[in-house]
């Protein structure tokens, strides 16, 4: 089977189906939101509407980067148009931030070119010539319990603010961005008070890491794919560089099929409504391998790149303990 061809099968955009999926969402997250400040004073109430509130506005993240690349819904404009909208309820400045992204995807892979990439990682070569001050400051950066929430604050709320190339691809997109971001805290202060705002934000942040888990787990995983050219091949890169998480349909649904990024990576044209169908319409010999839960989190252990053995490892007092074999992935370019 020629993957290219099949999955551009799967590329036809539904102004219906985009629809349904971008005011379905803004009317969870808005009713999520109501029904968390409304019933602020019953946790078994409040507490339930604000994760489905966080996992809604994680939606509208993922949707706001379908627009970014124009597979959402059918024409340019409107998917400029609704990236934009979604701007201020995503924390990040659209324009800016699809820029950004679309580096990523150039450069997905590449050791080279680790700037466009979301999480940092260093090569196990790099932290052997490295200082004690920048491998404490390293280990501080990937340990999870810094890395999933100060890093989910400090992304969402600090850094998209005022995003990385922001002087290259639009000062006042994100100068605007920020201002209707204020307005809008303002609006739900009068309506809602301090504690419609502490709720937004709080839940937000809650939003934010999860978001930031999955980010993580995007491209760092133990047989994820780095190289440099010109041996790097941009297919592997994007197939076997980017994972499948498999945490069950309800999960894949409630964060718009973001787990399926390896088939994203290698068609970003496909819209988010139809990853999930195009991934289980692969035939068992190019189907990629799916990363459980526990896998998942014991990924978020390993934090270096070797070259030499071409897999993420531990740290190293942790790496020179004996590693299974690496799991056949069963793909084909």
């Amino acid at each position: 089977m020629d993957l290219r061809a099949h999955t551009r099968a799967f590329c036809d955009k539904d102004n219906r189906l985009a629809a349904l999926s971008y005011f379905g969402t803004f009317a969870v997250y808005f009713a999520a939101l109501y029904l968390a400040i409304a019933y602020v004073d019953r946790w078994y109430v409040m507490v339930p509407a604000g994760v489905v509130f966080a996992f809604a506005a994680v939606r509208l993240y993922v949707l706001q980067h379908d627009t970014g690349h124009h597979s959402l819904f059918e024409t340019r404009d409107q998917n400029e148009l609704a990236g934009h909208v979604l701007s201020p309820f995503t924390f990040a400045p659209f324009e800016v931030m699809k820029q950004n992204h679309n580096e990523h995807h150039a450069y997905v892979g590449n050791l080279d070119h680790r700037d466009s990439g979301e999480i940092h990682t260093m090569t196990l070569r790099e932290w052997q010539a490295a200082g004690w001050g920048q491998r404490l400051m390293y280990r501080l950066y990937r340990n999870t319990f810094i890395l999933v929430p100060l890093g989910a604050a400090f992304t969402y709320f600090i850094r998209y603010r005022w995003p990385k190339n922001t002087l290259r691809f639009g000062v006042l997109g994100v100068l605007l961005h920020n201002v209707v971001i204020v307005l809008l805290l303002a609006l739900l202060y009068a309506v809602a008070g301090l504690t419609g705002v502490l709720v937004w934000l709080g839940f937000s942040f809650l939003g934010g890491m999860i978001g930031v888990f999955l980010v993580y787990l995007q491209h760092n995983f133990e047989d994820t794919y780095w190289d440099r050219r010109p041996d790097l091949n941009p297919q592997i890169a994007a197939l076997q560089g980017s994972s499948c998480l498999d945490f069950g349909w309800f999960f894949d649904f409630a964060v718009a099929n973001i787990t399926l990024h390896d088939i994203h990576h290698y068609n970003a044209r496909i819209p988010s409504y139809r990853l999930r169908r195009c991934h289980h319409s692969l035939p068992p010999d190019m189907a990629p391998r799916r990363i459980g839960f526990l896998e998942a989190i014991r990924a978020l252990g390993l934090k270096l790149w070797d070259e030499e053995q071409e897999r993420l490892v531990p740290f190293p007092a942790r790496a020179e303990k004996k590693m299974a074999p690496l799991p056949e992935r069963g793909q084909k370019a």
